[in-house]
């Protein structure tokens, strides 16, 4: 990549508002391709200037600044316009998971009080459309081949301050309801400035959205389009090995999700080792969800690509990430490190700040940390110093690297004795005769909590016993006091459906009663 090149990235980011953004990009590079599918293209002047024809005639049916519109889309080229297109009028966006269904879409239309919602229509054998207004949703409109386009002189003036609240995102409510998350533009364009310049990309690359883009990574992606001004291939559906012709047919070279998806692309290259499975692929890069070491050595093993990892959450997009010119240890053990105006905090749970080297709570302070809850009751999640508390568990490197060892609640406490459920599930991708693994804490009367590895088990392989893998962790030097107690395996673990994050709960509803 260019010093003009990273010049120029440097100076977008500065930005005040997505709108400007899109606008600034445009005006350098208006023929170069933005977003492909299929056969479609839009370039970045073509994403500015239909999106202003979109945005008027959003203001026509009644949309104006400060309106909530609800979005319930898969990721589609149209999608992304309408988004830029609300962006330009100033609208509050509250993106919706398309694959969610009445309870938390209709949680999510009550809680933002939206004004609008804009559906697919008949999606993948359901009516979207029939369920908003089974819901009470108000102004529902079909989003594809329905929404008109007028001349943008009619519009107001664009945004200009980057500090409004203008996006709701949405926990993935797991045992309670979900938690709409605030944003402003400004908060999403360092979110993705953070992710774009961690991976020393260029305009000769060509990226890829596999995920739903009403995912908070969306707007994290478009960011580093725009600001490196090279294009990304968009999956509506991302199934294995049909993705491939995707990947192939536009060369793309830099690929992820999470971790799930580094798995799913190893997999298929373990049917032809001698052949790349996408001869340009060059990176694999993504987050989300924990990465054992052994997933790292494989890809580059194996796949004969980089892969750099980084840690984010709804609340903040992107809070570190690993670089490619990271060392092989740094790159396979952490999550990378944050970038300026990240500030991490690790700290005992009363708030008291910990040394490098020491694990503790991962507080975090900086531009792209929400700007709280719609909730207000959530914000007991920020502490004094306005720090925000995320529930993870890790340290601090002396290289400013951070590792994460568990969430607080993947903490198992047995006999008064902390393990950490991520240790054993590292060790357990170690196994040739596991394919995926997931680490609980149950009740237990005696204990307290009682070890449990639940495993996934690739085609083939002989049928694993709980014998075998506490003496295969034995073996790998894990203590006698953290060993599993309970085996239990599974076709499949349990999944959501954004970037394929294990959901612990269920395994430990399945087998609380489990002896």
């Amino acid at each position: 990549m260019t010093d003009t090149a990273t010049d120029t990235a440097h100076a977008l980011g500065a930005s005040r508002t997505l709108w400007e953004l899109v606008d600034r990009r445009a005006a350098l590079t208006p023929r170069r391709p933005v977003l492909l599918q299929d056969d479609g293209v839009l370039t970045f002047g073509e994403l500015r200037d239909r999106a202003e024809r979109v945005a008027a005639g959003l203001y026509g049916l009644g949309v104006r600044p400060g309106s909530v519109v609800a979005w319930q889309l898969p990721t589609r080229i149209e999608t992304v316009l309408l988004s830029v297109a609300l962006a330009r009028l100033g609208a509050v966006q509250s993106p919706v998971i398309p694959f969610y269904r009445e309870r938390e879409v209709g949680f999510a239309l009550r809680e933002s009080k939206a004004d609008f919602f804009a559906v697919p229509g008949q999606w993948r054998g359901f009516d979207h459309t029939e369920m908003a207004h089974r819901l009470g949703a108000r102004g529902v409109f079909e989003a594809y081949g329905n929404v008109p386009e007028a001349d943008p002189g009619t519009l107001p003036q664009p945004p200009s301050d980057g500090t409004t609240v203008r996006w709701i995102y949405w926990t993935s409510g797991t045992t309670s309801d979900p938690k709409g998350v605030l944003h402003t533009d400004r908060s999403l364009i360092a979110g993705g400035s953070c992710l774009a310049h961690a991976l020393r990309l260029s305009q000769d690359d060509i990226g890829s959205i596999a995920f739903p883009y009403a995912h908070i990574g969306g707007p994290d992606y478009l960011v580093m389009l725009l600001l490196y001004g090279f294009p990304a291939v968009l999956f509506e559906h991302f199934a294995m090995p049909a993705a491939l012709d995707g990947y192939r047919k536009h060369g793309v070279t830099v690929a992820g999700g999470s971790t799930a998806f580094y798995s799913m692309f190893l997999t298929e290259q373990r049917k032809d080792p001698s052949r790349k499975i996408v001869p340009t692929l060059r990176l694999l890069a993504g987050g989300g969800a924990p990465k054992p070491p052994e997933i790292y050595h494989a890809v580059v093993r194996e796949m004969g690509c980089q892969l750099t990892h980084g840690y984010g959450m709804t609340e903040v997009p992107m809070i570190t990430m690993g670089a490619p010119d990271d060392t092989a240890d740094n790159l396979a053990t952490t999550e990378g490190r944050p970038p300026a105006g990240m500030e991490i905090r690790i700290t005992t749970e009363d708030g008291t700040p910990l040394s490098a080297g020491s694990d503790g709570e991962v507080r975090l302070r900086g531009e792209a940390v929400c700007r709280g809850y719609l909730e207000p009751a959530h914000n007991a999640a920020f502490d004094k110093d306005g720090f925000l508390i995320t529930g993870d568990v890790g340290h601090l490197t002396a290289s400013g690297h951070l590792v994460l060892t568990g969430r607080l609640k993947d903490i198992i406490i047995r006999k008064g004795e902390n393990i950490s459920a991520k240790e054993i599930e590292d060790l357990l991708h170690r196994h040739p005769g596991v394919g995926d693994a997931a680490v609980v804490g149950l009740p237990d009367a005696a204990r307290g909590e009682r070890v449990c590895a639940v495993v996934e088990q690739p085609p083939g392989a002989a049928p694993l016993t709980l014998e075998e893998v506490t003496a295969y962790l034995r073996a790998q030097g894990l203590s006698v006091h953290k060993l599993p107690e309970q085996l239990e395996v599974v076709d499949a673990l349990p999944r959501n459906e954004t970037l394929r994050k294990v959901l612990k709960y269920k395994l430990r509803e399945r087998y609380s009663q489990a002896q």
